[in-house]
């Protein structure tokens, strides 16, 4: 019997991609030793964003929770033009002033690197990038075997990324369809998803957060509300106060969002997925609260799942900086004193605090995704 075994067996399971990549790596450092770190960056075309997103560089990782905008980077823009990879063998050839991570590149030792763009059916998602501690490193033969390996992460991420990106545009588009849109606009479900990403950013070292968990509650915030599908119009858009039955048909979204997203879950085949309780959390448990108040379970304090904290404080933030038909938008020094104010009742002070300690990004999530007049 041939007793042959699969080398990249691991990428058949489901894991985390880091591990995914740690696997592929160890197979090519086979080959060719001097391949000391894979890293995947993943763009967002609405913001000009690229962020990391997975490595295979162990603690010594030179860029996590990182992101710059890819129209500064004239060397990355590059190969985007010429649609051609990107080897450079010797990483002093970049004159100061030198980018962020270009700098951090640097001062890990890396000396080298090999940067290949990822597509979709010609849409640009990211970059992987391969990288040395040895000058000249990428020889025409490697890059032969890297071209075949590269591809191979693409389709790694697009498989972790894809099937949630194709579902959450299905949920997007029966929300538009059932036109029980409620008060929540395509802009408040961009900019509560960045600002649930700035704050699980602000806590990734107190919480060891890694890129995937950031990326994956980013993905999942604007589907904290799906529940209200399965709310009549009558009372999603009352403008009076809800009466006691009204209320609890109200409340009753979080368990119908748990439901939704388990039926979706199981439909798109992503049942076992990583990361994807981080998605039944937010829609079940965005409304319980630190003082256990809130709704559906009563959960009190930190045994509410972290991404639900997070997804609370984004989104009590964008209802108090948006304009409402009862009542006018607040600035967001009014809002950070509100927000402080709820701290330890209702909501997470840890969370609340790494909000306002992005107090300098907010402006441009605002002003990025404000609301159309019709909206």
């Amino acid at each position: 019997m041939d007793e042959h075994q699969d080398i990249l067996k691991e990428l058949n399971k489901s894991i985390h991609l880091s591990v995914k990549l740690e696997s592929i790596h160890k197979v090519l450092k086979d080959r060719f030793p001097f391949i000391d770190r894979i890293a995947v960056a993943v763009y967002d075309a609405k913001t000009d964003l690229l962020k990391t997103f997975s490595h295979s560089s162990g603690p010594r990782a030179p860029l996590i929770h990182y992101e710059a905008r890819l129209g500064e980077s004239r060397s990355l823009m590059e190969i985007l033009k010429t649609g051609k990879p990107r080897v450079i063998n010797d990483l002093s050839v970049f004159e100061p002033p030198l980018r962020e991570h270009t700098k951090r590149i640097a001062a890990q030792g890396y000396a080298s690197s090999y940067t290949m763009p990822m597509y979709v059916n010609d849409t640009f998602f990211g970059f992987v990038f391969f990288d040395s501690y040895e000058k000249n490193a990428f020889v025409p033969d490697a890059l032969r075997h890297l071209d075949v390996f590269g591809h191979l992460i693409s389709l790694t991420v697009l498989n972790d990324l894809m099937a949630i990106r194709t579902m959450l545009a299905t949920v997007k588009a029966v929300r538009d369809i059932t036109a029980t849109r409620d008060l929540e606009t395509g802009a408040h479900l961009d900019r509560m998803a960045h600002y649930a990403r700035l704050i699980a950013k602000g806590l990734a070292d107190q919480y060891h957060f890694d890129d995937e968990f950031i990326e994956h509650i980013f993905l999942f915030a604007p589907l904290h509300d799906i529940g209200k599908i399965g709310v009549p119009d009558a009372v999603l858009r009352k403008k009076d106060k809800l009466t006691a039955e009204e209320f609890e048909l109200m409340k009753s979204h979080a368990e119908n969002g748990r439901r939704l997203v388990e039926a979706m879950l199981k439909d798109f085949g992503l049942e076992s997925f990583q990361h994807i309780d981080v998605m039944r959390n937010i829609a079940e448990y965005h409304h319980e609260t630190m003082d256990g108040q809130g709704y559906p379970m009563g959960m009190k304090g930190k045994t509410i799942p972290i991404e639900a904290r997070i997804i609370a404080v984004a989104d009590v933030f964008d209802a108090l900086t948006s304009r409402r038909p009862y009542k006018m938008a607040w600035t967001n020094e009014e809002a950070f004193t509100a927000l402080r104010r709820l701290a330890g009742k209702q909501l997470d002070p840890d969370c609340v605090e790494a909000l306002i300690r992005s107090a300098d990004r907010l402006d441009e999530i605002q002003r990025r995704f404000h609301e159309d007049p019709s909206g």
